[in-house]
């Protein structure tokens, strides 16, 4: 299947032992210059908008797109990744997206950016992304020993999150004194060097001979979804979470910022988090309880600590950043304890699709988010729309954490 047992001795390895492994080293590398570049990106793309269009409905329709795209295609993105080899589908998607993003730049460094093209490079960034994330998740545990698989996970989250901090940090900062555009050109550029790091990806495929058609692919892979409980519980949470979450960074928070803080602390504030997410793998690779996934639900609700300080009318930067690093630590333990949960417990030669269901249930309302939040903020203010997101990504996190499949399972 791609992967093997490892040894008791694996099992007790630091959390730099997936790193012997050349495949692992290249995927770990890839997957972190995606991360710098779109932590950059993320900064700078609500703000390009706003600079064209100055309405954050339009923010949200942008944002959106890229959602809308990403969830529409997403199982297709699955299908893909169990049928072909999944380091050839990521070189695509890398492809794709540096092409988009590129694009998107040149049309902001010459001001020839519309609302319609940013619509359109945005749905083709989302594609790039549907195809992305199956193959890059399912292959973590094509490239470490199964007893590796906590140690690798909190790897590649910590160094997707110090990516996203230097792209973070970077993009505050280049938006600030540069512009928008030179942001989202530097992402082009990672993704075409990331491209590059995966050529170096060399794993044994998981196709079987003789595949069956597309449909009958789907429900394989919605069988093995709907088989465990636990797995479409935690994504019905996440459906919730994930929306509130994009509609508050991409849409709100970057609207609060122009009206108090500034477009630099944003970034800032942004990478705080990706800090924090960072400290989170760390810890997580050092230490997991056996019902790592009920305590890493159940920590989610911290994500929400930095909704309640946006809300003030004058947020207390101090205090945002500190919340954005608590939240960051919390949910990286969830995020840990997820993927070793599922590696474990899905047959490799239908994982991507399990993921593909995944991020679709997880991703599906995202664009719904980002499109209604910024209407509904102009009609009842941003302090208000986001204390209705804390609100219900506490309700959906109490929820998941209630049901008996969450509180039982536990580390192979």
């Amino acid at each position: 299947m791609g992967r093997t047992d490892g040894t008791d001795t694996d099992r007790r390895a630091g959390i730099m032992a997936p790193l012997r492994h050349g495949n692992f080293r290249a995927l770990a590398l890839g997957r972190v210059l995606m991360m710098f570049g779109n932590g950059m990106a993320s900064v700078a793309l609500a703000f390009a908008v706003l600079d064209v269009t100055g309405s954050l409905a339009q923010v949200g329709l942008v944002v959106g797109a890229r959602s809308v795209a990403n969830v529409s295609l997403l199982l297709l993105g699955g299908v893909i990744a169990d049928r072909m080899p999944r380091a050839l589908v990521i070189r695509g998607a890398c492809v794709l997206a540096a092409l988009s993003q590129g694009l998107l730049a040149l049309t902001l460094l010459t001001g020839t950016a519309t609302l319609t093209v940013m619509i359109v490079l945005s749905l083709l960034n989302g594609a790039a992304a549907a195809a992305n994330l199956p193959a890059a998740a399912a292959l973590t545990p094509q490239t470490v020993p199964l007893t590796l698989l906590r140690q690798a996970n909190a790897l590649v989250g910590i160094a997707k999150q110090m990516g996203m901090f230097a792209g973070m940090s970077v993009g505050g900062v280049a938006v600030g004194l540069l512009g928008p555009g030179w942001a989202i050109g530097v992402d082009a550029l990672m993704f075409a060097a990331a491209g590059v790091a995966f050529l170096f990806l060399r794993v044994p495929s998981t196709v079987s001979p003789g595949r069956s058609n597309v449909l009958r692919d789907l429900r394989e892979g919605w069988s093995e979804f709907v088989a465990r409980p636990w797995v479409w519980i935690i994504v019905l949470q996440f459906m919730v979470v994930n929306a509130g979450w994009s509609a508050t960074t991409a849409v709100l928070g970057p609207g609060i910022a122009d009206e108090t803080f500034g477009r630099t602390t944003w970034g800032l504030v942004m990478a705080a988090n990706s800090v924090g997410l960072l400290a989170g793998g760390v810890l997580a690779a050092r230490w997991q309880p056996r019902r790592a996934l009920f305590y890493g639900t159940a920590l989610v609700t911290l994500q929400t600590l930095p909704f309640f300080v946006l809300a003030d009318p004058s947020p207390m930067v101090p205090l945002l950043f500190a919340a954005m690093f608590v939240g960051g630590v919390a949910v990286e333990q969830f995020t840990v304890a997820w993927e070793v949960s599922v590696q474990e417990n899905i047959p490799p030669d239908r994982l991507s699709r399990v993921y593909s269901y995944d991020a679709l249930g997880s991703f599906v309302a995202m664009p719904v988010g980002q499109v209604a939040i910024g209407p509904l903020a102009e009609t009842i203010g941003p302090e208000r729309s986001i204390l209705i997101v804390a609100g219900l990504t506490i309700i959906a996190t109490l929820a998941a954490v209630a049901a008996p499949s969450v509180r039982s399972l536990r580390r192979g």
